[in-house]
């Protein structure tokens, strides 16, 4: 008997092949193999005059989709056609979550096999698990089927009918979403809260003491004067700066505070209170989607794209479980492997003295799936997974997190001992706190948010001398300290995961493609970690604030994906929710259609941007990016914001100065004593830059350079604009073969070149001043970058061709190398990442 077995992807393929008995032969189709259509292009001619077409869902017939084959799927669907011939059965065993149930459908619809057909399930790709699936097959579930199919339909709807209005009345190519709108709205809303805060500054002082008749000094911050607390940052009111409840407090400027200094150190100084307190803890559940997004973004700085990513190959190599799951519980299998590993690991002492289990699933949990864990019945050690880079940074942290949840508590020990100085009727207390760690416990294995828990098992101590009431202490030094409220901290990836878990929004298997998709789409940019929303983001929020309130609403969207969840339940009717949404008298489609004409283009690019200082200043966003606009002598100013500059860097300083520039661009700072060409200091989307000549028909394109990092246009000169406009610069020839050396700026910033191999220059160098021999020396160096047309990554051979595909990074960015053909990379993606299969549909769509 010959049987064909179907997964997704060529990875799982090849770890699924290892286990499965002779007579199987394993496929994988890629991913989806139909979607609804992308383009215009893709609609049948058919359906191209029905006035639903361009949604790609017929709303007026029980919203049926309109799924078509891409063109990149069809060689897929062909091959898979063909092995189904030969076979007896076919066996669908793609993942096991609403997604995975949908392709298996799209399976069945498209192959309309006359062999039968099983459903096969395993949550972790190990021996004993493939077997067991096989021995237990079961049919598809129409109802993960239907709440994919819905959710697909449902953002179909919510994009495909608010985003054409966002491109009439504001820019082209922007786009909304049911869940999108909602993350950039959350970004939109914290930025906006920084914008209004206002900062105070409050002062307290800072001891070094030792007890008497004892070495060891440690430090005291002082808390009450007087037995009235010291004012702290949260007393200030974040909109004014000013105390909340200023009787309350003590509020300490710098004179008072100096003053303070120089009256405690002859001040009387001894205890007046010791308060120690013992505390267990408890180790944190397992990982689940969200949490090991957020924690792998906290410890590596791993985006959720990485992080899914990532846990997908482990998960398809067989190192761990499922990595799309809201369940926290473990299975009697892995909680038994944990309970070994810790033994091993760290002996008896350290095994938690009976099992512990979390079976509690957060308000998302979906489909019945076990918390992400490393796979099988005995746990692989990180150190003989032979994993590396990414791949072990993250098993090792599954790996951790899941064996500490069988260790024993930890205990610790805190102490606080309250300080008095007493001088000329004033009573300053200070506080002192100590840390023991009484044992471990579980943190000998895993600490949240360190990645070496020895090395922070010691940074979270901090030993006192043992202390009682009455005892002297004496000073050794005493200062005051300076503090500035702080507004509220910007999202990171991992903090935006963690609010839309919170809120409901969303589940946490889609929260990598919003981040990515807000990015992606111009709503937010990365700034180490931190998510900064762009001009584009605040202007599309208000228009839906205003106009599509629901669409900005967190409980509205969190109410959707409820009825989401009962879709999969099989107690909501999909097509009665999908007729509520966008037919109902308040449903979306009626919503556009009132609204529409209701919103003013010019005010809708208008932002309403909470700063101070900019009357009389209209910001907006158009079709060329953001600019101001003024009024200045009766005549309307306006001038673009550099694409580097966000909506919290405005103030009427920089304003003033970019409409200064842009008002004096007719005037040349000068002219070219060579060729005569004036030379002007321009301010662009891309910043202030300088430009040889006039814009005219002979010469539509002049010569531009845009200016050096840490450059202010009010320090270019003539002299520094000309060797601007000189660079790509020739240095000389090289004295190995003779062929010129340039030094000039690029996408990366300033280089030197040779012979086409580029050499990034060094803070310590300018790219005005370098010379020659300096030049010379630094192509010489090995190159650490990935600038040049160096390898990133060996993704092995094509599952068809046999070719060897490699990630590259060449002068123009990355792309995949297949045999002879380079093609780039989609925007967006990240090379470190990317991954055979993403690389095969490339190929494929790219006809290589």
């Amino acid at each position: 008997m010959k049987s064909l077995v179907i997964v997704e992807s060529p990875t799982k393929t090849k770890t699924i092949k290892k286990y499965l008995p002779d007579g199987y032969v394993v496929d994988s189709s890629m991913g989806h193999i139909r979607d609804l259509p992308s383009s215009a292009k893709e609609i049948p001619a058919k359906y191209k005059k029905e006035s639903w077409s361009n949604l790609g869902i017929n709303v007026d017939d029980r919203f049926d989709p309109l799924y078509v084959i891409p063109s990149s799927k069809k060689k897929v669907v062909t091959r898979l056609k063909k092995l189904l011939k030969d076979a007896d059965e076919l066996i669908l065993a793609t993942d096991e979550d609403r997604e995975g149930e949908a392709i298996s459908w799209h399976l069945l619809e498209i192959l309309k096999p006359k062999v039968p057909v099983k459903r096969m399930v395993f949550r972790e790709i190990t021996k004993e698990a493939v077997l067991n699936a096989l021995e237990n097959t079961r049919d598809i579930d129409m109802n993960l089927v239907h709440a994919q199919e819905t959710r697909r339909i449902l953002d179909r709807l919510a994009g495909y009918t608010v985003s054409p209005l966002l491109w009439k009345k504001i820019s082209p190519g922007l786009s909304a979403g049911r869940v999108q709108s909602v993350a950039v709205e959350f970004l939109v809303e914290r930025e906006r809260e920084r914008m209004k805060f206002k900062s105070a500054t409050y002062y307290d002082l800072k001891a070094q003491l030792h007890k008497e008749g004892d070495k060891d000094k440690f430090d005291a911050d002082l808390t009450h004067l007087n037995e009235k607390r010291l004012a702290s940052g949260k007393d200030f009111d974040e909109n004014t700066g000013k105390l909340k409840k200023p009787d309350s407090v003590v509020l300490l400027d710098e004179d008072k505070a100096k003053v303070l200094v120089d009256d405690l150190k002859e001040a009387n100084w001894s205890v007046i209170n010791v308060d120690v307190k013992t505390q267990k803890r408890n180790p944190s559940p397992p990982f689940i989607t969200s949490t090991l997004q957020q924690e792998a973004n906290r410890k590596f700085g791993f985006s959720a794209r990485d992080t899914m990513s990532v846990a997908q190959k482990l998960y398809e190599k067989g190192f761990i479980t499922y990595m799309r799951t809201d369940s926290t519980q473990l299975s009697g299998q892995a909680i038994g492997a944990a309970r070994d590993a810790v033994t091993e690991e760290y002996g008896e002492e350290y095994l938690f003295e009976r099992v512990r289990n979390y079976s509690k699933k957060g308000k998302s949990a979906q489909e019945a799936h076990e918390a992400i864990r490393p796979s099988g019945s005995r746990f692989v050690k990180p150190d003989k997974a032979g994993l590396r880079d990414r791949e072990f940074k993250l098993y090792d942290l599954i790996w951790k997190r899941t064996i500490a949840t069988q260790m024993a508590e930890a205990e610790l020990e805190f102490t606080n001992v309250t300080i008095r100085a007493t001088n000329n009727g004033t009573d300053a207390d200070f506080r002192a706190s100590g840390k023991k760690i009484l044992f471990p416990g579980f943190f000998r294995a895993y600490v949240e948010g360190s990645d070496d828990p020895e090395a922070a098992l010691e940074n979270q101590e901090n030993y006192l001398p043992a202390m009682n009431e009455g005892d002297a202490t004496a000073l050794d030094d005493l200062n005051f300290v300076s503090h500035e409220t702080k507004p509220p901290a910007r999202f990171t990836e991992a903090t935006l995961v963690k609010e839309l878990e919170k809120r409901g929004v969303g589940r946490p298997s889609t929260y990598a493609s919003i981040i990515s998709t807000i990015q992606d789409r111009g709503y937010a940019k990365g700034e180490g970690k931190m998510l900064i929303p762009t001009f584009t983001a605040f202007a599309v929020s208000s228009l839906l604030e205003k106009h599509f309130p629901d669409l900005v609403n967190s409980d509205f969207t969190s109410a959707l994906e409820d009825k989401l969840d009962a879709v999969a339940a099989g107690t909501q009717d999909p097509v009665k929710y999908l007729d509520d949404y966008y037919k109902g008298e308040d449903g979306l489609k009626a919503k556009v259609d009132t609204q529409e004409d209701k919103i003013d283009p010019q005010e809708a690019k208008l932002l309403d941007l909470p700063l101070d200082g900019l009357e009389g200043i209209k910001v907006a966003v158009g079709r060329f990016g953001p600019y101001a606009r003024m009024e200045k002598n009766g005549e309307d100013v306006t001038t673009s914001l550099p694409n580097d500059m966000d909506p919290s860097d405005i103030t009427r300083e920089k304003l003033d100065e970019l409409i200064r520039l842009s008002e004096e661009e007719d005037k040349p700072i000068g002219e070219d004593p060579e060729t005569g060409d004036p030379i002007f200091l321009l301010s662009g989307r891309y910043g202030p830059y300088v430009q040889r000549g006039e814009v005219t028909e002979e010469n539509k394109k002049p010569k531009r350079v845009s200016l050096l990092k840490g450059m202010e246009p009010k320090d270019v000169d003539l002299d520094l604009a000309l060797q601007l406009l000189e660079l790509p610069r020739p240095l000389g020839d090289h004295p190995e073969d003779g062929k010129v050396v340039k030094a000039g700026v690029g996408r990366y910033g300033p280089f030197v070149v040779h012979d086409g191999k580029f050499k990034s220059i060094p803070k310590s160098d300018s790219v005005l001043d370098i010379e020659l021999d300096r030049a010379v020396e630094l192509l010489k160096q090995k190159s650490n970058s990935r600038r040049g047309s160096n390898e990133i990554k060996d993704l092995g051979k094509h599952p068809e061709t046999d070719k060897p595909i490699k990630v590259m990074t060449g002068r123009y960015g990355p792309y995949i190398k297949h045999g002879k053909k380079n093609i780039s990379l989609p925007k967006g993606e990240t090379p470190e990442d990317f991954t055979m299969d993403k690389a095969v549909d490339l190929i494929k769509e790219k006809g290589k």
